[in-house]
């Protein structure tokens, strides 16, 4: 990846440093959609808002890492309430929402992203497994069916206030799986930890016949949507 140093010149000293800040974030999304390295800042006082990714997802960290923006990764610690009398589209911005804002309480200038995934089958909202006998269940409910992944998510631009929470599907076909393909996927320990007990950027791939819609969003953070929401709140 090519770094480049933005310098600080005479005219670019009269403009604000927020304003600079916020060019520069604006120029690291246009050059992630060309491929190149993000603009990086020569110092930290530039003013240049600090990203924050609201959760210790490790799989979520390296899909926004795709955009070329520098940003840290902090745990909200809220606990997700899959009880919620909400429509799943509606719950997952609001669990993706109170991640973000729980983040963006302890900061006074800063751009949090929360996010949070479900898994929704014949209306059921499939969370994380509790223990592996509840993995092994949903597995087997899943099997041949098909099912919605919807991904919540949220920005806060914590200065300003603003906020916006959207929510992006994907429909997933599993195959029929037979009693061992669930054990032997059990074995890799993938289901534990993750919603609707599989993992599509892994072993879980196999039992996949087919998706429509974005694949980052069946991992954990529509990168698509995500891009265009940054792209808008930077304007």
């Amino acid at each position: 990846m090519i770094a480049v140093i933005v310098p600080l010149c005479n005219t670019a000293a009269r403009v604000p440093l927020e304003a600079r800040g916020r060019d520069m974030l604006k120029e690291n999304l246009r050059q992630s959609q060309k491929g190149s390295g993000y603009v990086l800042p020569r110092t930290a006082s530039n003013g240049m808002k600090k990203i924050i990714l609201a959760s210790a997802s490790p799989r979520r960290k390296e899909i926004l890492k795709k955009l070329r923006l520098p940003f840290t990764t902090e745990e909200s610690g809220y606990e997700e309430d899959l009880g919620l009398k909400l429509k799943p589209r509606s719950l997952a911005k609001h669990l993706a929402l109170m991640k973000a804002e729980a983040v963006a309480r302890r900061r006074k200038n800063a751009i949090v992203i929360g996010a949070d995934t479900i898994v929704v089958l014949k209306g059921k909202v499939l969370g994380k497994p509790k223990n592996a006998s509840d993995a092994r269940k949903m597995l087997s409910q899943l099997s041949g069916n098909i099912h919605t992944v919807i991904t919540g998510f949220a920005i806060i631009d914590v200065k300003t206030g603003e906020k916006v929470s959207k929510a992006v599907e994907t429909r997933v076909y599993f195959r029929e799986l037979d009693k061992r393909e669930i054990s032997d996927y059990m074995k890799t320990g993938e289901p534990q930890g993750k919603a609707g007990a599989y993992a599509i950027q892994g072993f879980g791939a196999v039992l996949i016949k087919k998706i429509e819609g974005d694949y980052y969003n069946v991992v954990g953070l529509p990168l698509s949507a995500l891009r265009e929401e940054l792209n808008r709140i930077l304007e």
